[in-house]
């Protein structure tokens, strides 16, 4: 064999043992397997549909991020550990609508000894902007609070742990609107 042929087979050969990084696929939309928080690496723990009404209509694709794998919302929810929810949007949401379901899911999940003042929830839902269809809402979430960033642009930092799981909550917690999502983003579909 000549030297061109040995460096050739020798390079496919080391390209078939390169790790590529990954994608997982969801209803069009793609997420890496993996997410760097500073030198932290996440790992993608679920990717899940939120589908609304009878008809299925696709709201958006979410993917929850963790430093390894974990199935207990209640032990993911207690974690200081960071995280990371992805969301990207397949489908526009007015105003209203974003208000009202966040507004109901803070509410349904913010269980004794849980407290959430109509000042704090105001503020939050206040914040919020409507959403148009191909953006992405991501949260980074701290053991002190979380950020929140849409497409990329920071949108600020909450410094409130208890708020912090609260909205976390909303979709892994134990009053979601949208089980089949949760059990998704748990791993455990």
């Amino acid at each position: 064999m000549n030297k061109s042929r040995l460096a050739a087979a020798l390079l496919a050969l080391s390209m078939l043992t390169i790790p590529r990084a990954q994608a997982a696929q969801l209803a069009g939309v793609s997420m890496p397997n993996t997410e760097m928080l500073g030198a932290q690496t996440l790992t993608l723990n679920g990717i899940g549909l939120r589908t609304y009404s009878f008809l299925h209509v696709h709201v958006y694709v979410a993917g929850l991020y963790l430093p390894h794998p974990m199935d207990n919302a209640h032990s993911i929810l207690e974690s200081p550990a960071p995280k990371i929810l992805q969301l990207h949007f397949i489908r526009s949401v007015g105003l209203s609508q974003v208000r009202h379901s966040w507004k109901k899911g803070l509410i349904a999940n913010c269980v004794a000894p849980c407290t959430l003042s109509n000042a704090e929830l105001n503020k939050f839902l206040g914040a919020l902007q409507p959403i148009t269809a191909g953006e992405e809402v991501k949260f980074v979430f701290t053991g002190q609070g979380f950020s929140a960033y849409e497409n990329g642009r920071d949108m600020g930092y909450v410094g409130n742990p208890q708020l912090a799981q609260l909205v976390l909550a909303v979709f892994i917690g134990p009053h979601v609107d949208a089980p089949d999502l949760k059990s998704e983003l748990l791993g455990t579909h």
